[in-house]
């Protein structure tokens, strides 16, 4: 029963609810690899993984990357085949106001401050078909990379809108 209620309070909150260290914790990682995995494969410099702030536990950065001089902050959101929600689509206003938040506090905490930066959005999607492929395509808007790694299928998304400050911030 209460798995029932965590999955109605991820629904309601928008927030994806899955126990810790369970199949959807596993499945979660194992996306956060094959987005590293292309990440590195295109050239760019993973930094940090699950980076969490130290001040507020609750906001995390998936990935922070490199690719030239602009510092990316990435959100990986692994789905399965047949998700009813994009995984760039999951990531709504409530989830990019927490990671502003964390990406503000990434920020702050460096030396030499960050010149540029941006904020990216990986989709993996698991247990990738032939119909997968079909039947999301209509969903995607405009992935600039997309690849396969570890038999699942990756879109990468880059300069998603999430900072409003523009002078600090630039394409990549």
């Amino acid at each position: 029963m209460s798995r029932f209620w965590a999955f109605l309070r991820g629904l309601w909150s928008g927030v994806e609810a899955r126990p810790e260290g369970g199949e959807g914790a596993r499945i979660g990682a194992a996306g956060e690899r094959a987005a590293e995995a292309h990440l590195r494969a295109n050239g760019l410099r993973v930094l940090v993984r699950n980076w969490r702030n130290p001040k507020d536990e609750r906001e995390e950065l998936d990935l922070v990357a490199l690719d030239g001089d602009v510092l990316i902050f990435i959100e990986v959101k692994t789905r399965a085949a047949g998700a009813r929600v994009s995984g760039y689509h999951a990531v709504n206003k409530r989830k990019k106001a927490v990671l502003l938040r964390a990406c503000r506090a990434y920020l702050a905490r460096l030396r030499p401050a960050a010149r540029h930066y941006r904020f990216d959005i990986i989709e993996v999607a698991h247990a990738v078909g032939p119909a997968r492929l079909a039947a999301t395509e209509a969903m995607r808007i405009n992935p600039q990379v997309s690849s396969v790694r570890d038999g699942m299928e990756v879109w990468h998304y880059r300069d998603v809108p999430l900072f409003h400050e523009r002078a600090n911030h630039r394409h990549g």
